[in-house]
């Protein structure tokens, strides 16, 4: 007997292809599986570039592979046995997954999952396989996300469903960067309200600490950057003093400001 359950098909869309070690990505056509047992395809509407997708770049690691692991986007179809997800909804991706039945996922530290914990050999985690492939050829994912697609499959436990209200070019995730400075104010540092604060390095990282910092009640948050055109930005985040090392005559703890 055939099912009337409609099937998803192959899909053919663009992606960013890295072909080896440093080389540029090829934007170029590449054709989706549909998605596997507890699997999800979605469209994906934003991606985030990640510090982490650039190191993996220029690594020796399997190729050809579709870079990135922070997506927004819309479920376009499911797998067989979900039931958590259906067509439409708006969903984030996360590269590490939470397959609720492991030992660590039971303790509440579904981060160290491990079933669904950090994939880096560019394959699928339920089957070791890739959903894409270019000419019958595979092409290798990244932390099983590959977000740099305009189509892209995941585990049902690497995707989080959001509202439909909250606009999907403005919730995708930084979750490197921002997880690294948060976790550094808060949880390292532990900074607490009335205290001076001086991050070094302006960049993602850099600015999450000082909105942790912020947050935290820091009366004085200092900057220390070489790129003066971090200044005004990073004062949105909560930097009250940027300093500049190249335009000081004295080691940078000598510095006071008037």
């Amino acid at each position: 007997m055939s099912s009337s359950i409609k099937q998803p098909n192959v899909i053919t869309c663009k992606a960013a292809v890295a072909w080896g070690a440093g080389e540029a990505l090829v934007m170029q056509e590449v054709e989706v599986s549909p998605p596997h047992p507890q699997e999800i395809r979605i469209k994906v509407v934003t991606t985030s570039l990640c510090r982490s997708d650039l190191s993996a770049l220029d690594s020796h690691a399997i190729f050809p592979r579709i870079f990135g692991h922070e997506a927004s986007g819309i479920v376009e179809s499911i797998g067989e046995g979900v039931t958590e997800f259906q067509e439409g909804d708006h969903v984030l991706t996360v590269f590490t997954g939470e397959c609720k039945t492991c030992r660590q996922c039971m303790s509440g530290k579904s981060n160290m999952c491990q079933v669904l914990g950090l994939e880096r050999r560019g394959v699928m985690h339920s089957d070791q396989g890739t959903r894409f492939s270019i000419n019958g050829k595979p092409v290798y994912h990244y932390c099983a996300v590959s977000s740099f697609s305009e189509y892209t499959v995941v585990h049902t436990g690497c995707a989080v469903k959001v509202s439909s209200a909250a606009p999907l070019e403005k919730i995708c995730l930084l979750s490197c960067g921002l997880a690294a400075g948060l976790g550094a104010a808060w949880n390292v540092a532990d900074i607490s309200k009335g205290s001076t604060v001086v991050i070094f390095g302006l960049g993602t990282v850099g600015l999450s600490v000082a909105q942790g910092a912020r947050i935290r009640g820091a009366s004085q948050i200092i900057g220390v950057d070489t790129n003066p055109e971090k200044c005004d930005k990073a004062k949105d985040f909560g930097i009250t003093e940027f300093i500049n090392p190249n335009d000081c005559n004295e080691p940078i703890q000598q510095v006071s400001f008037t």
